[in-house]
């Protein structure tokens, strides 16, 4: 029912009436539940995001949109000042570079940093490490071997390069334009990921290192986000947090399900 709320764009009560239509047509005697039972169950939800297994190591690319909740819209917040009524979540998304499908995913309210949750997420979550980094979150539901991760420079921070380090696998993530290096030469552990990054690209500039890198097919993250925005409207019905999170879960399912079953395969001449 909620992923065909997610893909209809049907009030409670319409997917209620819709269903029921649908079920009298196919001679199904079923009941429907009220949208309000819905509603109640959807907080229970434990949504399993479906992924085709693969036997190599995965190219990771991550980002952070926002998703608009319920509200007055943007004129009355300007006229008139925030209301409590109209806010925003962010959805942090890791995206597989081969397949495009959504590999995890994390819900945050609108002060967390693109890095990290701030100690102002929300409690409802039951989540224990508030102030744990949102990439340690992404990488604990991917359970494959990672490759490389690529992301934007507002992941230019210690701990994802650490989070990136457990895993074993590249960082392909620019440093600030103004970045200095952290650890230099006369230390007795191997260089750090970023300064290696830094050093290169003060060799041969940020445009060669980052083709060198790989970097730039990062942008499919921000191309995942673009389809989510486009097939559910990039907003969410649900008033609770925790309903919030499981409903963006489901249009993250329903998005991996569209392209496995629509995405062409590409062959190369």
């Amino acid at each position: 029912m909620v992923s065909l709320k997610s893909v209809m764009g049907l009030p409670g009560r319409a997917l209620c009436g819709f269903v029921e239509s649908v079920f009298k047509l196919m001679n199904v005697g079923l009941s429907v539940p009220d949208h309000t039972t819905i509603s109640r169950r959807l907080k229970h939800l434990d949504v399993k995001l479906p992924v085709k297994p693969t036997s190599d190591k995965r190219h990771v690319v991550i980002d952070s949109t926002g998703i608009k909740v319920y509200g007055e819209g943007e004129w009355k917040t300007r006229e008139h000042g925030v209301s409590k009524r109209h806010t925003w979540r962010k959805l942090h998304l890791a995206v597989d570079e081969a397949t495009g499908e959504i590999l995890s995913s994390v819900v945050t309210d609108n002060s967390c940093h693109d890095s990290g949750a701030t100690p102002r997420r929300f409690a409802a979550l039951g989540n224990a490490h508030q102030d744990s980094e949102v990439l340690g979150e992404l990488f604990d539901e991917i359970d494959e071997p990672i490759s490389q991760v690529g992301a934007d420079g507002a992941y230019d921070t210690a701990a994802c390069y650490d989070y990136i380090e457990e895993r074993d696998a590249t960082a392909a993530i620019p440093p600030q334009r103004n970045a200095k290096i952290w650890f230099h030469g006369n230390r007795k552990a191997p260089p750090h990921p970023r300064d290696e990054n830094l050093r290169r690209i003060r060799l041969v500039g940020r445009g060669k290192w980052k083709r060198e890198i790989n970097y730039h097919r990062r942008s499919l993250a921000e191309t995942t986000m673009f389809r989510l925005k486009t097939a559910f409207g990039g907003k969410v019905s649900s008033r609770k947090m925790n309903r919030q999170e499981n409903e963006l879960k489901v249009q993250c399912l329903v998005l991996n399900r569209m392209i496995q079953v629509a995405k062409p395969d590409s062959y190369v001449c």
